[in-house]
Parts: structure tokens; sequence; C-alpha cells
């Protein structure tokens, strides 16, 4: 029997409302991937480089496997882990590397200036694009892809309360959302999915990606 379709947008959204839960940067959790193809939209943005200071759409990210992930740069735990993880992800595919981009979207836009944004992403790995948005362009993205985030000061000054989802959005060469990785942290499963979305146009154009990400057991 066939799903019928509000069947399968009210199934991705409770997937995605699962996924894009607040995190409290603390921890990770066991490796996970979903299956997203044909349920999210594909890619658009339109933000600031800090690599260069340049304006950037999901264009200019055409040709590339994009990983979306959002966080900040004074996560103390989850978005290094994250950010460490895909680093080694793409160590494990060799040269294959220089055809995927991770974007890292800053939530605390107000301390995370350009300056500091690449510092920061400069000490994962040159395939991870730090991005800025204006109020505007980061809540257009975010609801795009139903991610929940607050960033607020706390009473104490300079202190700051900031709470973001996990989740990373994994799109293909072409710009169609593909998975969703819940956790980074089975390296070699992250890298594999990766792959198979690089894959000469021939194999990926006719290869699904139910079940890639999964560890066995």
């Amino acid at each position: 029997m066939t799903s019928h379709p509000i069947t399968r947008i009210g199934c991705c959204l409770a997937i995605i409302a699962a996924l894009g839960g607040l995190s409290a940067c603390n921890k990770d959790t066991p490796s996970s991937t979903v299956d997203v193809h044909g349920d999210l939209p594909p890619l658009r943005l339109t933000m600031t480089r800090a690599s260069d200071g340049a304006k950037v759409t999901a264009n200019d990210y055409r040709g590339q496997a994009v990983a979306l992930y959002f966080g900040y740069t004074n996560c103390p735990d989850l978005c290094p882990m994250t950010l460490g993880n895909l680093a080694q992800a793409l160590t494990r595919l060799g040269p294959l590397a220089s055809r995927v981009t991770v974007l890292f979207v800053t939530v605390d836009p107000a301390r995370d200036d350009i300056a500091a944004l690449r510092s920061y992403t400069s000490n994962f790995a040159p395939q991870i694009d730090g991005l800025r948005g204006t109020p505007d362009e980061l809540v257009a993205l975010t609801r795009r892809y139903r991610v929940a985030f607050t960033a607020k000061p706390k009473t104490t000054e300079g202190d700051y309360d900031v709470s973001h989802s996990s989740a990373v959005f994994v799109f293909d060469r072409m710009g169609q959302a593909r998975m969703v990785i819940t956790s980074t942290s089975d390296i070699g499963a992250v890298a594999g999915g990766l792959r198979k979305l690089i894959a000469p146009s021939s194999t990926a154009s006719t290869m699904g990606l139910r079940g890639i990400g999964h560890a066995p057991g």
C-alpha cells in the first residue's frame, strides 16, 4: 500500500522534530543516520563566508556534497567534537575529500564575527567553511530545516546561554537533502555515507542511502 503524502510529511516532521531538539553542548549520542531523501527541501541559504568575507548561496556549493551543521565557536564540547569527527571522516576519504564541504553556521552571530569563525574552523579541516548570517538569514535557514536554537545573554556580564540542534544535514552534489546524521561518533559510517554521495554520477544517481551509516548489530 502506498503511503498517503500527508502521512509521509507527518512522519518526516516527527523525525526532524526529534533530531532538532536542543542540545546542552555537553555530550554526544550513539551513531545514527536517517534517510531524508525526498522529505526535506533542497539546500538554500544566503550567508557570509568567514574565509573570504564573500556573500554565498547554495549555488556556490553546487557540485559538492554538503554537510550542514549549526553551532558556535564558544561551544565547550559538542561542536568541537562534531567538527573533529567530520574532519576525521574527511581524512578517511583521501583525495575524494575535495568533493565535500562542511558548512558550520553560527547560531551566535552576536559574538561570532567573521574573524572568530575563520580562526575557529581553521583548527579542523580546510573543507570546513564557517558561515555567519544576519538575524533574518539565520532564522530563514533554521526554519527551513526546523532547527531549534537559543542564544541569549545571562544576567552575568559576558556569560551566555546557547543551545542548538546536534543534527548534521547532508546534501548531495545537486543540493538535494539525502540524510541527517544524529551523531558523528561512528567516523567510518560518516565517511562511508559521504563516499556514496560523491561517487561517479552514473553510480550515485541510482543509489539510495537507506541504511547508510548504521553500525552493524
